[in-house]
């Protein structure tokens, strides 16, 4: 990766997701988020990327999640992709907020049925008191909504991350890494600032 690189983040961003999606055999969208409460106590859970572009990352989660609600408190977060494979991976940092309805409505009618009662049926991050109540609650909102389509929940929608700070990782021998960053210059949504960092 020693050549000049593209002055944009998310084109870099695109071809290695790429590569990861040729070469990984599971889930190459994986990616870790980083949350903290409002008084900055940390928590990091792995998530599914949903949707990329320039105007972000998108995955989704149950608002009255701890993440969800993490969130809400704080709207910065970060995410981390490994592929450990291709001995890549990429950090982001940025600012978050909801998707509009219409987009969590689309995502939410492409899941599985059973995907779509889940989010209904789990108290996400709540306590559980046996496997056997939360399968009874899925049955009970399966028996509810019969034959009908199943609508999304009001507590679950997307978020999109907005970054502005992205590091690229490419493993060396002699843990001579390679660091590549873009900063988002000051008041701007569209120029980003490259740089290099020492291993």
């Amino acid at each position: 990766m020693t050549q000049a690189q593209p002055d944009d983040p998310f084109v870099l961003f695109s071809r290695w997701l790429a590569e990861a999606e040729a070469g990984e055999p599971h889930d190459a969208n994986a990616m870790a988020l980083a949350t903290a409460r409002a008084d900055g106590s940390p928590s990091v859970r792995m998530v599914l990327l949903k949707d990329v572009s320039d105007e972000g990352f998108v995955f989704y989660t149950n608002a009255e999640s701890r993440k969800g609600e993490e969130l809400t408190a704080n709207p910065q977060a970060a995410l981390l992709f490994h592929w450990k494979s291709l001995r890549r991976q990429i950090r982001i940092e940025g600012r978050v907020h909801p998707v509009k309805g219409a987009e969590a409505d689309r995502y939410f009618a492409s899941r599985g049925r059973g995907s779509q009662i889940g989010a209904w049926a789990s108290l996400q991050s709540r306590p559980l008191p046996s496997r056997e109540e939360l399968e009874r609650r899925t049955a009970d909102f399966d028996k509810d909504f019969g034959g009908n389509a199943v609508p999304r929940p009001p507590h679950w929608y997307g978020w999109r991350l907005v970054p502005d700070a992205f590091e690229f990782w490419v493993d060396r021998r002699d843990r001579l890494h390679e660091r590549y960053t873009y900063r988002r210059k000051s008041g701007s949504d569209e120029a980003w600032t490259q740089g290099m960092l020492y291993p």
